[in-house]
């Protein structure tokens, strides 16, 4: 029975509920799955569901005095390849000091995790995310003579990149959520083999029921955005639209779901644009009560500077709903502008303004749409498919040569 070590930067999240899926349709093929997260996750600020996977987690953070000392005898019995990852810690050729420095405390957090599955009969690593937790799984099955993967989305590798040719490099195989990260790695990364760079995309459920027809000229049009409230997310952006789709004289009211750092600043933004009483702050909303959120809207916006391909925007289309997002990355694999939602420029203020204002006017001619939307989610984002998908890739590719990857491995003599 295959074991492996699966870790992110924090689990279990509830806003990355498709960790939990992945592990447990690998646990469903037979696989003994050791999850880890990048720091401790107290099981009581967790959905229920959730908290049993948080008591069986083990964490990086904090440290354990125990595992600390026998990290440091790894250094130690293993200096030559110590020195060779610290070496090429600094070797990166776009990194600023800052990064390589952070790189350096998560290549000895890579030996602490080593050290951890030392006694566990581990075979291969898998990591969610190319942020701290990739390098450290990196690390980890070096040590460990094993092999490791990675899963990649969009910020991780389009935006926080640091020291991404040499995982990729190392990984044995790179799941990617879109064509356009496969085609950006292989034009970036040209020493990538392309055989093991794969799209794998996430998934939804569509729900069973026969979406209700959009409302025929509804009084006020409902718009809604779902995501984390990060300077990434460009909410700034949103509420500015809405200021100007006011002055259009839209009549419309704009619901914005999530939590985050950025909460004061747009909470003052909405005081000083005067927008208050059309535009609410939800705040954090648990994913089993999300559905509620999208049934009532009628227009789903995103606004993200950049994105892999946003599973919100995935969720309202299994429901039918109308979309307005970015034409950046992976979003036109799904959004296919004018035909199964729309796309605005990039930026454009105006472009956006004049899209939402036009969809909003003509809600009650876009039911095909809103059929076509659904359509295409249920092919090719069909949360069980692609779960099934996803384990199938994982495995074949795993399993090819497991356990050979040690000190002598040519592709890691490269790095």
């Amino acid at each position: 029975m295959p074991r492996i070590a699966y870790i992110t930067n924090q689990f279990p999240a509830p806003v990355e509920w498709y960790v939990v899926d992945e592990i447990v349709e690998l646990r469903r093929r037979g696989v003994e799955v050791i999850p880890c997260s990048g720091r401790e996750v107290n099981p009581e600020n967790l959905p229920p569901e959730l908290r049993a996977f948080a008591q069986e987690t083990q964490s990086l953070w904090p440290l354990r005095w125990d595992i600390l000392f026998r990290s440091l005898w790894m250094c130690v019995s293993r200096i030559a390849l110590t020195r060779d990852l610290i070496r090429k810690t600094f070797a990166g050729a776009h990194e600023s000091l800052g990064q390589r420095i952070r790189t350096l405390a998560h290549t000895l957090l890579g030996i602490y995790y080593a050290a951890i599955l030392q006694d566990e009969s581990i075979e291969h690593i898998h990591v969610h995310h190319g942020y701290f937790a990739s390098w450290v799984a990196m690390v980890a099955a070096r040590f460990l003579g094993i092999t490791f993967s990675m899963t990649l989305h969009g910020s991780d590798l389009l935006v926080h990149a640091s020291h991404m040719e040499r995982k990729l490099l190392d990984c044995k195989f790179c799941l990617t959520v879109s064509e356009f990260n496969r085609r950006h790695i292989l034009a970036h990364y040209p020493a990538i083999d392309p055989g093991k760079i794969f799209v794998q995309r996430m998934g939804v459920e569509v729900p069973h029921t026969t979406i209700a027809t959009i409302q025929q000229s509804p009084a006020t049009a409902v718009l809604l955005s779902v995501g984390r409230l990060h300077p990434v997310k460009d909410h700034v952006f949103l509420l500015r639209a809405c200021y100007l789709l006011r002055q259009c004289g839209v009549s419309f009211r704009c619901v914005i779901v999530g939590d985050g750092p950025e909460r004061r600043k747009l909470g003052f933004l909405i005081r000083e644009l005067h927008i208050g009483d059309i535009v609410t702050l939800a705040g954090h909303v648990p994913h089993r009560e999300i559905g509620d959120y999208y049934q009532a809207a009628d227009l789903l916006v995103l606004t993200s500077r950049s994105e892999g391909i946003p599973l919100v925007l995935v969720e309202a289309m299994a429901r039918g709903k109308i979309v307005l997002a970015p034409a950046i990355t992976g979003i036109p694999e799904l959004v296919i502008d004018g035909k199964t939602g729309f796309l605005y420029k990039p930026g454009s203020l105006e472009h956006f303004v004049w899209r939402a204002t036009e969809i909003c006017e003509s809600l009650r001619a876009l039911d095909s749409v809103s059929r076509n939307a659904r359509e295409h989610v249920r092919v090719h984002f069909n949360r069980p498919t692609n779960l099934q998908e996803f384990a199938d890739l994982f495995l074949e590719n795993m399993g090819r040569d497991v356990g050979s990857c040690g000190d002598e491995n040519p592709v890691l003599q490269q790095i």
